[in-house]
């Protein structure tokens, strides 16, 4: 395979990766497709259409203060070429605050032969033209997913090594046009399996993965692997008998090199405080030889959402949501996250 030459890059790509993981900040994950944001809307009965999706992107990424608790957001293509009330588009607004912008670029899951529970992730035709494009735009790094479900004889050793490749490739197309990579093997919370059983296939995904990173030559230093906590399945009633944050902590340093640039974990359908808890957890659990942030999606904007659906003129109410659960992970981050202050800042029309 040929050997990824940065050089021309370099200096931008480590900028980014230290600008995206610098303490205590974490990365805003607002790249819902338009099947996703249409479930999102549709829950709090709001209409999905174009001007409605703007809007709401706007609530988020025009919030005030919002750079003191996250340095990046993702961001889907329709938002990525949208624009603030006054004109401003979102790539710009966010730079001037101070907030890396990135891009999803996978073109979601598509099943594989006739099976409906697993999965390869799909966007590679024109793909290297549409990273040259996004960096044009202003677009500095990239996130693309893969999924992974548990169960009997699943994830298969066949959709692990496919998917493994896939982000290998994506991995290798975005530096040499110059993005920062965000890998992101996600092992869904779906299922009634255990703790042990989460570890087991979080440890063999990242495992595969980096093995293909490495393979295909891709600077390590240079990207962010995005993780999937280690935590029982949604439907497992039964409790975990270590915490989530120290499960995690084992399992990642166990498999990730030291080279990797940094890790960020995704909320994966846990609740917000769940999200926030767990971080915290493994925050507390130890050091370790990477750089460890957040790059939330409904584990920040939730509460937000549903403020602003009540009225979707009333932007402030909102932001201060999201600013609240964004100063939360901010804390967990650095193990300072606590319950009582979580609930003492909820539903506070203030400034942080």
């Amino acid at each position: 395979m040929q050997i990824i030459d940065t050089s021309q890059f370099k200096l931008g790509m480590i900028d980014c990766v230290r600008g995206l993981l610098i303490r205590p900040k974490g990365i805003l994950a607002a790249d819902e497709s338009f099947p996703t944001i249409a479930k999102r809307f549709a829950s709090v009965g709001l209409p999905n259409s174009e001007e409605a999706r703007r809007r709401y992107r706007e609530m988020l990424l025009a919030t005030g203060g919002l750079d003191e608790f996250i340095s990046g957001v993702i961001m889907f293509d329709e938002t990525a070429r949208q624009a603030n009330s006054d004109g401003t588009p979102f790539i710009h607004l966010l730079e001037q605050n101070g907030i890396i912008p990135g891009i999803k670029v996978d073109a979601g899951l598509l099943p594989i032969g006739s099976s409906d529970v697993e999965n390869v992730t799909s966007g590679f035709d024109g793909l290297p033209g549409r990273l040259r494009e996004y960096v044009q735009m202003g677009l500095r790094f990239a996130k693309w997913r893969s999924t992974f479900r548990i169960g009997p004889g699943l994830p298969s050793d066949f959709v692990v090594d496919a998917n493994a490749i896939g982000l290998a490739q994506y991995a290798s197309f975005c530096q040499n046009a110059g993005l920062v990579p965000i890998v992101e093997p996600e092992v869904l919370l779906d299922g009634d399996h255990s703790l042990a059983d989460s570890k087991r296939v979080i440890i063999h995904v990242l495992t595969e993965v980096v093995r293909r990173l490495e393979q295909a030559n891709v600077r390590l230093d240079l990207t962010i692997v995005k993780t999937s906590m280690a935590t029982r399945g949604s439907t497992n009633k039964v409790e975990n008998q270590e915490s989530v944050g120290a499960a995690t902590a084992r399992v990642l340093s166990e498999t990730l090199p030291p080279a990797i640039g940094g890790v960020v974990f995704l909320s994966g359908g846990m609740s917000e405080l769940e999200a926030t808890r767990n971080f915290n957890e493994f925050s507390q659990s130890g050091s370790y030889p990477w750089p460890v942030s957040f790059s939330f999606g409904r584990a920040l904007q939730n509460s937000a959402l549903k403020r602003w659906a009540t009225d979707p003129s009333r932007f402030e109410e909102a932001r201060t949501e999201l600013l609240h659960r964004a100063r939360m992970n901010s804390l967990a981050r650095v193990g300072d996250w606590s319950p009582e202050e979580d609930s003492a800042g909820e539903g506070r029309t203030r400034k942080f």
